[in-house]
């Protein structure tokens, strides 16, 4: 699973950090820099979706 950011979207809420700071990084102003295709450690799955279902403005997804 991968999960990646619409950089376009993301208006640096910083939602999918407090679900887990170590897969969903921030830059410098609080936007999210996980790029295009991040891989999501084995057993974190659930993880990345919950930080997927909480980002308010619908900028990441899985695939």
């Amino acid at each position: 699973m991968r999960v990646s950011v619409d950089n376009d979207i993301c208006d640096a809420r910083g939602q999918c950090n407090v679900v887990d700071p170590e897969l969903f990084t921030l830059d410098e102003d609080g936007y999210s820099d996980i790029g295009q295709g991040k891989q999501v450690p084995a057993g974190k799955e659930d993880i990345a979706e919950q930080g997927v279902e909480i980002c308010p403005v619908q900028a990441l997804y899985t695939d």
